[in-house]
């Protein structure tokens, strides 16, 4: 045999012994690359992540936080969400902050492609905004009370149209990202603004 033939029969061997090891690592842990990534789809998901926001009652800024939220329906949607979130700023001897608890029922329409889903989602609910206002220096200056610190608590009804886009990962799990316009009344008058989501769903 030549040195070509043997090296060529010795390249063979050892790739076969490769193609041999491979599935036994693969399964080490009873699972094959297919079952990893196999995935489920059911007609009930729960989710949670974090959220941003235009601050409902405040001019400017930015609001963060958390949300979470269930889903039931496959191409029709019907749930409810909760979120809360939380912006300060400073205004001319003031800090303000506000803390906007977001409480919505929700209904929307999706369409799967792939493994990922795309839809459209409605809220319908209300936004409890609580403002803490705080005088900037006011312990140097011996402000006390109200000149120092107020506070404020209103509720207001709002609306959200939020894109959502949703992929299925392995088993139950997804991951889900929303972006929309919002709106609420504040002071009697209509405010837009926008908000946006990024979270991890388990579908029961």
């Amino acid at each position: 045999m030549t040195n070509a033939a043997m090296n060529a029969t010795a390249c063979a061997l050892a790739l076969a012994a490769c193609a041999m090891l491979v599935p036994s690592a693969a399964s080490a842990d009873g699972l094959s690359d297919d079952d990893v990534w196999r995935y489920r789809s059911t007609a009930t998901a729960v989710d949670g992540g974090v959220t941003a926001a235009l601050p409902t009652a405040l001019g400017t800024g930015l609001a963060r936080g958390f949300g979470a939220g269930i889903a039931v329906g496959r191409a029709f949607t019907v749930g409810a969400r909760a979120a809360w979130l939380a912006a300060t700023e400073h205004a001319i001897g003031w800090q303000v902050t506000h803390d906007d608890v977001k409480l919505r029922l929700t209904g929307g329409a999706q369409t799967a492609v792939g493994r990922g889903s795309f839809g459209v989602r409605l809220g319908l609910g209300g936004t409890l905004v609580h403002e803490r206002r705080e005088r900037v220096l006011g312990d140097i200056a011996g402000a006390q009370g109200d000149l120092r610190l107020t506070t404020a608590t209103v509720l207001l009804p709002a609306a959200d149209l939020d894109g959502v886009v949703s992929l299925h990962v392995t088993r139950g799990w997804m991951l889900i990202a929303t972006a929309g316009p919002s709106l609420a009344r504040v002071d009697h008058k209509l405010r837009t603004g926008w908000s946006s989501y990024l979270g991890v769903a388990w579908q029961l």
